[in-house]
């Protein structure tokens, strides 16, 4: 036999076998990888356009700060409730109002009485809220109030974003570490602008 019809016998042998295969509904996964690709996600450069606010990426994971500022500024409305005033301009006028930036998830919005929203920028420490990732992440997971543990978040909405995998939650707490320190303004309720 010829090493031309070897090679044909060998491919048409796979290729008869690889028909089987499918046939028979067997198909090999391909091995998961531990964290999703990130070099070209969408997702991550949309979140560097919509920042509001200058990025401090020193030492920060550039692909999970991207997302957390897609998933906080695009998915999540954390504006809405952490910002007091939300909005520069009232976005309702003529579709273009752009966040507050001096205000950025500073808290001060109240709910009630007694319910007002945490300031989630970073502390002095540098930590978002006060907190290392693994509380934010149990935060997120349980609902648990931070500075009274016996007491459960009542308008934060942890119930939905429990489901967010590790991966998301991840980035949303290294975008957050990433933006500056802000203090909360003067607003009637969420969504308000100046």
């Amino acid at each position: 036999m010829t090493k031309r019809a070897l090679s044909l016998t060998s491919f048409s042998v796979a290729g008869f076998v690889a028909a089987a295969s499918l046939g028979t509904g067997y198909v090999a996964a391909r091995p998961r990888r531990k964290d999703p690709p990130v070099a070209f996600d969408s997702r991550i450069r949309q979140g560097f356009a919509i920042a509001p606010v200058p990025l401090d990426l020193k030492g920060k994971n550039r692909a999970l700060v991207g997302l957390g500022s897609y998933i906080v500024n695009a998915q999540s409305e954390c504006i809405d409730c952490h910002s007091c005033p939300s909005f520069k301009d009232d976005p309702f006028d003529d579709g273009k109002g752009s966040f507050n930036p001096d205000n950025y998830l500073a808290g001060g919005v109240a709910f009630g009485p007694e319910i007002t929203s945490a300031n989630i920028t970073p502390d002095e420490n540098g930590l978002p809220a006060g907190l290392t990732r693994e509380e934010f992440i149990e935060l997120i997971r349980t609902g648990v109030d931070p500075d009274e543990d016996d007491e459960i978040l009542q308008v934060m909405p942890w119930p939905i974003f429990r489901h967010m995998t590790d991966h998301d939650l991840k980035a949303i707490y290294e975008y957050l570490s990433a933006i500056p320190h802000a203090e909360p303004g003067d607003c009637e309720g969420p969504g308000d602008s100046k």
